[in-house]
C-alpha cells in the first residue's frame, strides 16, 4: 500500500474526530471534562469501552501470541467475565452512592488522606505505563506503514498523535471520548472482520471449514493444568479476575465513562452487556490468530523462530495484513490500529488529568479560570510522561500484552488490597503506615516470584496480582488501629 495513500486515511479518519468533537463540545460545563454531565446513554458507553479496553495491543498482541500460548488466554477471559459480575454489583453501587469523579476519594472516606493518595499515585503510575505501552506499539505499526516512507523519525510520529489526541479532547475531555470510542471501537471490530473473511477466502474455506479449521488446529489448546506453568487454569482464571476488578474497576480510565452514565442502573447494565461483548470480541481475535499462523503456513512465509519459540509475534498481524492481504483488508487494519491508538490514549490521558487534578490540587475548589489553566498544565505533564516512557521501551521486543499484565500485577495490586480491605472488613488501619506497605509489597512479590522460580521452577505468571494484593491485606492488617 502506498504511505501517501495511507496518510490520507488517517488525515480523513482524524478530521471525522474533529467534528464528533466539535458536536458534542457544545453546551459543555466546568465539568463536562471530567463527568461528561453524567448523560450519557449506557449503550454507547458499553460498545466505547469494548474499543478501549482492547486497545492496539490486543489489536496485534493476542492473534501473534496464539502461535507460542495457544488459546491459553482464553482462560484469562473466563477470569474477566466473573471480575466484571463483581465490578456491576459491588464498586458500581459504591461509586454511585458517593457521588465519586475520582474514585479514589473512597479511600480517604476509608481510611484517610494518606491512603487516598497513595492509592490515587499508584494509579497515575499504573495507567502511565499502560497507555504508553499501548500507544507505542500502535506508534511503531503507523512508524513502519506511514512514517518510515517519509524520513519521519519515531520520536516525531509519537508527538504527532500525542497533539492530534489533545486537539480533539481538550475541551471536553470525558465527554468526547465516550462517543469517539465507539467510533474507534466500530473500526477496530470491522479490521477484524475484513481479515477474517480475507483469510477465508484465501484459503477457499466456508464458514464452517472456517471453524473446523480453528478449533481443529494444534494451537486451538484452551485449557493448561500444569501447576508450574505460568499459563495454568487456576493461576490464568484467578488473575484474569483480580486483574480486571484492578484495571478496570479500580481503574480511573474505565470508570470515569461509566460514572458517565445517568443512574446506577444503567452504569451496571453498562458493564454487563460490556463484559459479554469484550469476551466474544477476545474469543475472535484469538482465532484471528490461529488463521493468521494458518494462512502463513498455506502461503511459505517464513516467520523469524527463536529456540523453538516464534519471536516478534506482534508483527505478525500488521506484516500480513499490510503486505499480503490486498488493499481493502490493509486500510481496514490502518483505520483498526489508528483507531487503537487514539481510543487507547485519549481516555487514559483524560484519567490521569482528572485523577491527578482532583486527588492532588483539589481543583473543585479554584475558579474556572484557575480550573483550565491546571487542566492544560496536567494534560501536557502527563502527555510528555508518557512520551518519555515510549522513548524509554522503544527498542523492547515480545508480545506487548503481557507486559502489560505482568506490570499491572505489581502496580494495581495495593490498589486491590486497599479496596479488598475497605469493602469487605471493617478494619481500620494507621493512615501514615499505608505508604510504606504499598510501595513495599510489590518488591517483596518480584523477589517471591524470582526465588519461586529459582528455587521450585514455579512461574506466578499473571498471579503476581494476587500475591501482591494478599501481602497488602496481611500488612494492613498488622497495622491495624487498637480498639480502646
Amino acid at each position: 500500500m502506498s504511505a501517501t495513500l495511507i496518510l490520507i486515511i488517517i488525515a480523513g479518519y482524524f478530521g471525522l474526530l474533529l467534528l464528533i468533537s466539535n458536536i458534542v463540545s457544545k453546551n459543555t460545563s466546568d465539568e463536562s471534562y471530567y463527568t461528561g454531565d453524567r448523560k450519557s446513554p449506557w449503550q454507547i458507553v458499553a460498545f466505547g469501552m469494548i474499543g478501549a479496553v482492547l486497545s492496539g495491543v490486543t489489536f496485534v498482541s493476542i492473534p501473534g501470541m496464539v502461535g507460542n500460548n495457544y488459546f491459553y488466554y482464553l482462560q484469562f477471559v473466563f477470569g474477566n467475565v466473573v471480575g466484571y459480575v463483581f465490578i456491576t454489583y459491588v464498586l458500581v453501587p459504591i461509586y454511585y452512592d458517593l457521588k465519586l469523579v475520582s474514585i479514589y476519594t473512597y479511600l480517604e472516606t476509608r481510611f484517610g488522606a494518606k491512603t487516598y493518595k497513595t492509592g490515587s499515585m499508584f494509579f497515575l503510575i499504573s495507567q502511565s505505563f499502560g497507555a504508553a505501552l499501548r500507544l507505542m506499539l500502535a506508534a511503531k505499526i503507523l512508524q513502519y506503514a506511514v512514517f518510515d516512507a517519509f524520513d519521519i523519525p519515531f520520536y516525531v510520529t509519537v508527538i504527532l498523535i500525542l497533539v492530534l489526541i489533545w486537539l480533539y479532547t481538550n475541551k471536553s475531555g470525558i465527554k468526547t471520548i465516550v462517543w469517539t470510542d465507539t467510533l474507534q471501537t466500530f473500526f477496530l471490530l470491522l479490521a477484524v472482520f475484513v481479515s477474517i473473511y480475507v483469510v477465508k477466502t484465501s484459503l477457499n474455506l466456508n464458514v464452517s471449514e472456517t471453524i473446523t479449521a480453528v478449533t481443529d488446529h494444534e494451537y486451538f489448546k484452551i485449557f493448561d493444568w500444569d501447576s508450574h506453568s505460568g499459563n495454568n487454569f487456576f493461576k490464568q482464571f484467578i488473575s484474569g479476575m483480580l486483574i480486571a476488578v484492578a484495571m478496570v474497576g479500580l481503574d480511573q480510565n474505565m470508570m470515569q465513562k461509566t460514572l458517565t452514565c445517568k443512574n446506577k442502573k444503567e452504569a451496571q447494565k453498562n458493564i454487563l452487556t460490556f463484559s459479554i461483548f469484550l469476551a466474544i470480541a477476545q474469543f475472535l481475535f484469538l482465532g484471528l490468530g490461529v488463521m493468521l499462523y494458518l494462512y502463513a503456513e498455506q502461503m511459505g512465509i517464513s516467520l523469524e523462530i527463536e529456540n523453538g519459540q516464534f519471536i516478534n509475534t506482534d508483527n505478525l498481524f500488521p506484516m500480513l495484513s499490510l503486505n499480503h492481504f490486498g488493499m481493502i483488508a490493509g486500510i481496514s487494519f490502518i483505520l483498526g490500529i489508528t483507531a487503537a491508538s487514539f481510543s487507547s490514549a485519549d481516555s487514559a490521558l483524560t484519567a490521569l488529568t482528572t485523577s491527578f487534578t482532583h486527588d492532588f490540587l483539589n481543583i473543585q475548589t479554584k475558579s474556572a479560570k484557575k480550573k483550565l489553566q491546571l487542566k492544560n498544565r496536567t494534560l501536557f505533564g502527563f502527555s510528555a510522561f508518557i512520551f518519555l516512557i515510549i522513548m524509554l521501551f522503544s527498542e523492547s521486543k515480545g508480545d506487548v500484552i503481557s507486559t502489560i499484565f505482568k506490570v499491572a500485577g505489581y502496580t494495581y495490586g495495593p490498589l486491590l488490597g486497599l479496596y479488598m480491605m475497605g469493602i469487605f472488613t471493617k478494619v481500620n488501619v494507621y493512615d501514615r503506615a499505608v505508604p510504606y506497605i504499598c510501595i513495599a509489597m510489590p518488591l517483596v512479590t518480584y523477589f517471591l516470584n524470582y526465588a519461586f522460580i529459582e528455587w521450585y521452577n514455579f512461574d506466578f505468571g499473571f498471579m503476581n496480582i494476587f500475591v501482591n494484593a494478599a501481602l497488602t491485606v496481611i500488612c494492613l492488617l498488622f497495622a491495624k488501629k487498637k480498639v480502646i
